[in-house]
């Protein structure tokens, strides 16, 4: 199993415009659920810290092995949650392991 972990910190010139960013993203990826192969969970965590050096959001998903992992990066689904959140994003953060021996 391969844990996929991606943190973004978001547009936005005020409070409540990267609170409806964080939204969106959330929204956007908790939609892919039951639809990408190989997608074992997913979950997403908005930032409630507020200090000035934390990201905004985290998704946190676990995938059958690395193939269905690199399977998602091409999925149309996946492929469609991209464009839908455009320049959303400021910085990108992403880590990638095994899970288990």
């Amino acid at each position: 199993m391969i844990r996929h972990i991606v943190m973004w910190r978001l547009r936005g010139d005020s409070a409540a415009e990267r609170a409806a960013g964080r939204a969106q993203v959330k929204h956007a990826f908790e939609s892919l659920r039951g639809r990408i192969p190989g997608l074992l969970s997913l979950e997403v965590g908005l930032d409630i810290s507020g200090v000035d050096y934390a990201c905004d959001v985290v998704l946190v998903t676990d995938f059958d092995g690395p193939s269905a992992l690199a399977a998602y990066a091409s999925h149309p689904e996946h492929l469609r949650v991209r464009a839908e959140l455009g320049d959303l994003r400021v910085a990108r953060h992403q880590v990638d392991y095994p899970l288990g021996d």
